[in-house]
């Protein structure tokens, strides 16, 4: 009894493995993919669960620091998408289980069309829609924003759905692409993709559009390189222009001072003239 006990006190500390996809967790039909999980540098051994059931096991190659094992996937299909889970072992106590992966079979279906409304540029504040169309009859549809922290955003529809987003901030700029889909793992081909530009509502100047600055960060760092030349530039003409004033003003005070030094001899001496002697 007690050993049961000390295992399963054991097994809390263990923490849980990290699991995830490479390249990425939308995979195409067909093409491979590989499941990494990852447990402290003990570990000795990794099971893979697919749905719940066990699905392969391995042990690592080189157990350390970077612990972490590779499921491979060689193609996928209908039967390899779903939900993934690892768990490892160390010593006798076996982990908790990872948080879940969703891995997703893409190119199933035909291409959706993406639009946003009412318009792709927008004034932070505002409130846009994104309308995801497929003809092909559906029964759910994904919003996807090009990133690698980025969730799909799932809505449940027939041949459109919208997904309404908003108020928007400067952290909506981005691409958008939408999926259709029967069911959570199995998606249509991606749709073309929507850029939303958004601009700060006080500053119009700052709106996201195709500008070749902000497309090319060289063009940009040369724009800022000119920008603080010039402030440069500024700042020299105006302490030149200090220093001439005040150069100027010095030369009149001395040939003032001048001046008044030789009308005041002058009239010292006509004084001493004029007095008898």
């Amino acid at each position: 009894m007690t050993s049961t006990f000390t295992a399963l006190l054991c097994l809390e500390i263990l923490s849980k493995p990290i699991i995830w996809a490479k390249p990425n967790f939308m995979i195409p039909k067909g093409r491979p993919v590989k499941i990494l999980c990852q447990g402290i540098p003990e570990a000795t051994e990794y099971q893979l669960y697919f749905e719940g059931r066990l699905s392969a096991w391995q042990s690592p190659r080189q157990p350390g620091i970077r612990n972490i094992v590779s499921f491979p996937i060689s193609a996928m299909t209908l039967l390899t998408a779903g939900q993934y889970r690892c768990i490892y072992r160390s010593g006798e106590l076996w982990s908790n289980p990872s948080d879940p992966l969703d891995l997703v079979v893409t190119e199933m279906y035909d291409t959706p069309t993406l639009s946003v409304h009412p318009r792709p540029e927008v004034s932070s504040g505002d409130n846009v829609t994104f309308y995801c169309r497929l003809e092909t009859a559906t029964n759910m549809f994904f919003l996807l924003k090009e990133g690698r922290s980025s969730r799909p955003q799932p809505r449940y529809g027939n041949t459109q759905v919208g997904f309404p987003v908003g108020p928007v901030s400067t952290a909506h700029r981005g691409t958008y692409r939408c999926f259709g889909s029967y069911n959570n793992h199995a998606w249509s081909f991606p749709s073309e993709p929507v850029k939303l530009l958004v601009t700060d509502s006080w500053d119009p100047h700052l709106l996201t559009t195709n500008t070749a600055v902000q497309q090319d960060p060289a063009l940009w760092n040369h724009t800022a390189q000119n920008l603080l030349r010039m402030g440069l530039a500024f700042l020299v003409l105006v302490v030149l222009g200090y220093l001439l004033t005040e150069g100027w003003l010095c030369r009149k005070r001395i040939q003032q001072t001048s001046r008044n030094r030789a009308s005041s001899q002058e009239h010292r001496r006509r004084l001493n003239t004029v007095t008898p002697g």
